[in-house]
């Protein structure tokens, strides 16, 4: 598929009290989880194989989110951006919220959001036979706080035959919120200094024809 935008993004659209009013519910929460991977559940005690696989992939820090509020305010930028770049998925769904912790040293090298295989769970209507189809990125701080934790895609404009790195730096101050499609390699690189904190969501739809 041959996309015109690799991601649409909002520079601080997000107001600070909002961004402010969720880290402090996250937090408060207490729950947190070492992020995982496809395959690999945290919620449940990995084996010595599982977590070696998973410090290759991904060290960060989760809790989950599934307040109205923290939806109604991300959804409108959702179906801004599906529609403005052009994209135009059928979205029918949003999955839970992930609030995303990067420590120092801390990091989540390339992967994709989505799985071909649409999910298999009859229980839960909500995402039985549906992929994802768009991922969004929120910056709950203002990246003067941290240093390092950039958002990268894999590009290839400008050399057809070699991928190159392309930072989203459009998203460096807080409140700002950046949308793609889940099929895309993306990357946060280490973490060096302070502390990331960031929303992921993804938004479901039945696989593409």
């Amino acid at each position: 598929m041959n996309l015109q935008y690799k991601y649409w993004y909002f520079e601080k659209a997000l107001p600070s009290s909002f961004c402010n009013d969720v880290i402090k519910h996250a937090l408060a929460k207490k729950d947190e989880k070492k992020g995982g991977t496809f395959g690999i559940d945290t919620r449940k005690k990995l084996t010595k194989k599982q977590s070696l696989h998973l410090k290759k992939h991904r060290d960060s820090n989760i809790v989950w989110l599934t307040d109205q509020w923290v939806f109604d305010a991300i959804i409108p930028f959702v179906n801004t951006a599906n529609k403005n770049a052009g994209w135009n998925f059928e979205i029918e769904k949003a999955e839970n919220i992930q609030f995303t912790i990067y420590n120092k040293n801390q990091y989540y090298n390339y992967h994709r959001d989505s799985n071909i295989i649409p999910y298999d769970n009859p229980e839960n209507p909500d995402t039985h036979g549906k992929i994802r189809k768009l991922s969004v990125t929120v910056s709950l701080n203002d990246a003067t706080e941290y240093k390092g934790g950039e958002l990268k895609f894999l590009d290839h404009k400008k050399d057809p035959t070699k991928l190159n790195q392309l930072t989203c730096k459009e998203i460096k101050r807080q409140g700002s919120l950046v949308v793609f499609p889940s099929f895309q390699f993306h990357a946060v690189t280490p973490i060096t200094k302070g502390i990331r904190y960031s929303l992921v969501m993804w938004c479901l739809g039945r696989p593409f024809k």
